[in-house]
């Protein structure tokens, strides 16, 4: 006969587990907000540099542009025009009109032109928002000491001009338009070849592939790749897209491109399939898990109604589990966006101010050009740095939004079955 336990002694073993249950609690609350203080300081620094004051010296005073009153940079584009040709040369003005007549100029375009030939604005000191916001005095009286020709101006980095502007070497001047058509384009190519390459072998590893030491090898693996740093993915892009592909990746086996001769491989669909390469393992282990956590009940009722093993995963197996897939490849394509390493290596372009037209068009993202600018000396650049990792966050949560919406939809279809 079993003697009960002590009763003393059982309650001693509860208040134990109890107290490690809290304790348990208490670290992971405690993880928590410490996450959350990190990401808050990091989300901090990167807003308070993406707005504030400057002090720019120009070469002309904008007030002497003005036209009836009217800012120079709020006229319309026939006024801009006769601004620019009354304030340069003949020959200049000329000179312009060859090489792309007015008329096919936009109004930012003009403005741009005025810019660089009658403003010439150069940047002498850049401050924070917040230090911009309590300390506007001790800045005046530096720039009154140490910059009388500047004008201080309050500017925020982040307009709807800087996500329209393409890239230029003056940064009163640059925008991330190319970088964002540029991150598009390659993140769809690593959509549209990772999903379905990646579900498709996660139904035949979990649904058909057997038990063997062959299976179990290709598992392995791919839980390996998984956790390969992301240049090595650049580096395999780099030998097998770029050079051992190159006539494809350029388009010149297509007849794309003007020029055979000067064709490369650093194209976006090489980036795209690189990308999609360092990101399938992670779709095809998310994707298995999810299969795997579909009931059996659910394959054996499918079968008991006399439907073949395919029309059962698709109908029931693979519907159910698909928000689960759509999880995991939310993750994995939120991965690649902000990948820098992998493009670097394939030749992603730093500097690049002519948007993408097509699958073979030299490219440059998001990643890359925050990169370059935060390498940059000037202050002024590292302002547009903060200003476009806030455009990539923001590109990042509309994309996870969309996917997010896509999988709750499915999820409740799953639970109608």
């Amino acid at each position: 006969m079993i003697e009960p336990r002590h009763p003393l002694r059982f309650e001693g073993h509860l208040g134990r587990r109890q107290r490690l249950g809290q304790a348990m609690t208490s670290i992971f609350f405690l993880s928590t907000l410490i996450g959350v203080l990190a990401l808050s300081a990091l989300l901090y620094n990167v807003l308070n540099q993406t707005a504030g004051l400057r002090a720019v010296e120009y070469k002309n005073d904008p007030t002497a542009l003005a036209v009836d009153g009217v800012a120079v940079e709020d006229l319309s584009r026939e006024q801009m025009v006769a601004v620019l040709q009354a304030n340069v040369t003949r020959g200049a003005f000329n000179k312009l009109e060859d090489e792309k007549p007015f008329r096919q100029r936009s109004r930012e375009e003009v403005y741009g032109l005025i810019v660089e030939r009658l403003l010439k604005p150069k940047v002498v000191e850049n401050w924070s928002l917040v230090d911009s916001l309590t300390k506007r005095s001790e800045i005046e009286a530096f720039v009154a000491a140490e910059a009388p020709g500047a004008r201080l101006e309050f500017v925020s980095w982040l307009t709807p001009e800087f996500v329209s502007r393409p890239q230029s070497s003056e940064p009163l001047r640059a925008g991330v338009r190319t970088a964002i058509l540029g991150s598009l384009l390659t993140i769809s190519i690593t959509i549209v070849v990772s999903f379905p390459i990646g579900v498709g072998a996660a139904i035949y590893l979990e649904e058909y592939a057997r038990d063997n030491a062959l299976n179990r090898l290709i598992r392995t693996n791919i839980n390996n790749l998984a956790g390969v740093p992301s240049i090595i993915y650049g580096i395999l892009g780099l030998a097998i897209f770029v050079r051992a592909m190159e006539p494809v990746m350029s388009g010149a086996v297509f007849g794309l491109v003007e020029d055979p001769t000067t064709a490369n491989g650093r194209t976006i669909l090489a980036a795209g399939l690189a990308l999609a390469l360092l990101v399938l393992p992670l779709v095809i282990i998310n994707a298995q898990e999810a299969l795997r956590a579909v009931p059996d009940s659910l394959r054996q009722a499918g079968l008991g109604l006399g439907g073949t093993k395919w029309q059962t995963i698709w109908s029931h197996v693979l519907p159910t589990a698909l928000p689960g897939v759509l999880t995991g490849t939310i993750l994995a394509v939120s991965r690649a966006f902000g990948e820098t390493a992998p493009l670097v290596v394939i030749g992603a372009s730093t500097y690049i101010s002519r948007d993408p037209s097509g699958l073979f068009s030299k490219f440059t993202a998001l990643p890359i050009q925050i990169y370059q600018w935060t390498s940059r000396p000037q202050s002024e650049f590292w302002n547009l740095a903060a200003a476009s990792i806030v455009v990539l966050l923001a590109l990042l949560l509309a994309l996870n939004a969309a996917a997010v919406l896509l999988r709750n939809r499915y999820g409740r279809q799953a639970e109608q079955l």
